[in-house]
């Protein structure tokens, strides 16, 4: 990739005692499509809205192309911006609407006649010219938008959730559309979502927020397969997690302690006496009738879900903990109430240092000692 587009330092955003961002860094490169991810009230949409001039940083820089835009005023940022409420004018047709921008600037008739049409023919729209917003579906609303956004040749296209009103079938559609446009345009798209599929199917890069804070920014695939946190591990995708301490350590290999029993796992950088997380993908989830060598969980199959293209397969544990599993459909299921053992490969686990691990070494308890005072931590 090229040199950064926008750079975030050190950027705070507080509204009285209520921080929403908090220390935020990051940089975005030019051309890339970038979201932001998070439930509500992580943050990103007041990060979007600080890009945008919208909002103004309470401490911290911003940077476009190596410039401070904190005192830039909205419109005088090559930044446009596509909200989730589309944002149109209901009164103009939907010439009118694309090219609004380029009214308030002046500039002339014949090319604003020639960089519409050039927009709805990007955005798959030509012969809707004459039509008012009211007599467009959902999704042809949004293109419009998305055109009225781009006819002024922005540097960066924010979009606030700009597929959260469509249905499913058609938020996918506009998914691969919008993918697509992007890569045709060249232009940065960041992007805000609460929807980790839109996330990992949409952007080169994914930056992740909770509660303010940037929990972990990487390639999709990166973010997926090895989270930085519990947290990114939870909230992307589906995961069994477990919560343990590190008993014997070799080379790599770890020798993990649970409440249920015993796994193993592979992990460089924590310790023997460490309490960690561990993530497992359903998908890497297996199970024996058989106990397996270095792993004594056990439990029984509670029931199957049928999702389409998997079977989710319950397991309780002995302790009532449940633990899942994706399967295809055409593998033969274990009848209900049958004892398993669960494992897994010890390379498809994710060893998480937690933040248990603060307390455990304030105190020096063992773990199961440990349980109040870790979730009283956490919480």
């Amino acid at each position: 990739m090229s040199e950064p587009i926008i750079k975030i330092e050190n950027v705070c955003k507080a509204y009285g005692n209520n921080q929403v961002v908090k220390n935020l860094s990051m940089t975005i490169e030019e051309g890339e499509f970038l979201t932001l991810l998070g439930p509500s009230g992580c943050g990103k949409t007041t990060t979007l809205r600080m890009l945008a001039g919208f909002e103004r940083p309470t401490s911290g820089n911003i940077y476009i192309q190596n410039k401070e835009i904190q005192d830039t005023k909205p419109y005088n940022r090559e930044i446009n911006t596509v909200f989730q409420n589309y944002a149109l004018f209901p009164h103009m047709t939907i010439f009118e609407n694309i090219a609004f921008g380029l009214t308030v600037k002046k500039v002339a008739k014949d090319e604003i006649t020639s960089r519409v049409r050039e927009m709805l023919d990007l955005v798959q729209m030509t012969g809707y010219e004459t039509r008012k917003p009211d007599q467009l579906s959902g999704g042809q609303k949004q293109r419009i938008a998305i055109a009225r956004a781009l006819i002024n040749r922005p540097r960066v296209l924010l979009l606030d959730e700009p597929l959260g009103a469509l249905d499913l079938k058609l938020r996918k559609q506009m998914q691969f559309e919008l993918k697509d446009l992007q890569r045709k345009l060249g232009i940065t798209f960041v992007y805000v979502t609460h929807d980790q599929e839109e996330a990992l199917t949409m952007s080169n890069r994914i930056a992740i927020m909770s509660g303010g804070i940037l929990e972990q920014l990487d390639t999709p695939r990166v973010v997926y397969e090895t989270p930085k946190t519990k947290f990114v591990a939870d909230f992307v995708g589906e995961s069994n997690i477990f919560y343990g301490q590190v008993v014997e350590k070799n080379e790599d290999d770890l020798k993990i302690e649970l409440e249920n029993g015993s796994v193993l796992a592979t992990n460089s950088y924590v310790q023997e006496k460490d309490i960690i997380d561990i993530s497992v993908r359903l998908e890497n989830l297996k199970l024996s009738l058989n106990p397996v060598e270095g792993f004594s969980l056990k439990g029984y199959i509670k029931e199957y879900v049928f999702v389409g293209n998997v079977h989710k397969v319950i397991i309780s544990l002995l302790n009532g903990k449940e633990i899942k599993m994706n399967q295809s459909p055409k593998i033969p299921v274990l009848p209900e109430n049958t004892e398993v053992y669960p494992y897994w490969n010890k390379e498809d686990a994710v060893v998480i240092l937690s933040t248990g691990n603060l307390v455990f070494k304030a105190i020096d308890a063992p773990v199961y000692h440990m349980e109040k005072e870790v979730e009283a931590y956490e919480k």
